[in-house]
């Protein structure tokens, strides 16, 4: 008995992105922070006399993938500098700052790589100065937007507020701060939710030849491969994102599912050989399903379509060279389709 296996290799590709898709922000990160704090003794001070001062902060947590939102805890330590500030005195000042230490809790939307977030938690606030000194404790509230430029690193841009009773309650200090940060994520790609798979290998059987009495003639149905090779554009350095460039590429893709209706599409990503395994295996994923997306969007059944990673492990040229390593950043879409015609053969 006779088997058959039939297999045709789709190569498409995109151009450029920046890194990051929802799970960019996931994992353990510390940072560095400075800016403006602006605060006030309510006990103290005259109306309208918070002052500006400078000041700069650690922070550091970890955030979870929840399924297109993104929650997280984090630690901060922030630092507010002496400053003049009038008093409810005519002519005179107190000089005072702070020191904060607590813990939020962070709830983001990732879109890209971009994450506007908010959080809300505890302080406890050190004064430091003349006139002004104790410790209180209080809700600290903030506000920010973070923006991924490196598949470890991002910036932040974050308003916080903290209001904190001391000396027994005789005594309210404010403070709100307005800071830019620099974050390092130790692990850039968070796992990905989705199962990669490989579709499997038709196999067609020809019915056995009937015993014949004398030679006849018959017609048969003989199955054929019908390969089909689609070169595409190549990926930059960490990139993932889908440009126009490459619509026409992956719209022959569209075609060609549309065309043989019963077959799957197996998408597999590739990366150079830059880059940690772990980040390779992640952003390799992250290739294949943005070619995903789009032949959904086309109107292709997400159903027919299952991606993987490969990440540097399929190179198609030496990842010694520049030209090299763009032919690697690359994804692959494999199909099996089964075509077929009638002959007539003597038995």
């Amino acid at each position: 008995m006779k088997k058959s296996t039939m297999s045709i290799a789709l190569a498409a590709a995109l151009l450029s992105i920046s890194v990051a898709q929802a799970g960019e922000f996931t994992g353990g990160w510390i940072g560095l922070k400075a800016g403006n704090n602006n605060s006030d003794v309510t006990s103290l001070v005259a109306a309208a006399s918070a002052k500006n001062a400078s000041t700069y902060g650690l922070e550091g947590g970890y955030n979870w993938d929840m399924g297109g939102l993104l929650l997280g805890v984090n630690g901060f330590a922030d630092f507010n500098q002496k400053v003049d500030h009038a008093t409810a005195t005519p002519g005179v000042v107190s000089n005072y700052g702070s020191d904060a230490l607590g813990l939020d809790v962070k709830l983001g939307l990732p879109s890209g790589n971009w994450l506007p977030y908010a959080k809300v938690g505890y302080a406890s606030v050190a004064a430091k100065g003349v006139a002004v000194t104790g410790t209180g404790s209080g809700a600290h509230l903030g506000l920010g937007v973070e923006y991924k430029f490196a598949p470890h690193w991002s910036v932040a841009g974050e308003y916080t507020t903290v209001s904190d009773n001391f000396n027994n309650n005789t005594q309210k200090l404010n403070n709100n701060n307005f800071t830019i940060g620099l974050n390092y994520y130790f692990d850039s790609v968070a796992p990905a939710a989705v199962a990669a798979a490989i579709v499997a290998p038709v196999l067609v059987k020809e019915a056995a030849k009937p015993v014949a009495v004398a030679p006849k003639i018959v017609e048969k149905t003989i199955f054929t491969d019908k390969p089909v090779t689609i070169e595409g554009a190549n990926f930059d350095t960490s990139s993932a994102k889908i440009k126009p460039a490459a619509d026409k590429k992956l719209n022959e893709v569209v075609d060609f599912a549309a065309k043989y209706k019963e077959s799957n599409l197996a998408i597999s990503g590739h990366t150079d050989s830059r880059g940690s395994e772990k980040l390779n295996q992640k952003l390799s994923l992250s290739r294949a399903e943005s070619v995903k997306a789009y032949l959904v969007k086309k109107g292709v059944s997400a159903a027919r379509i299952t991606t993987k990673g490969e990440a540097s492990t399929r190179p198609v040229a030496d990842n010694k060279t520049k030209a090299g390593r763009a032919q690697n950043r690359r994804v692959e879409i494999n199909s099996v389709v089964r075509e077929s015609k009638q002959v007539r053969v003597t038995e």
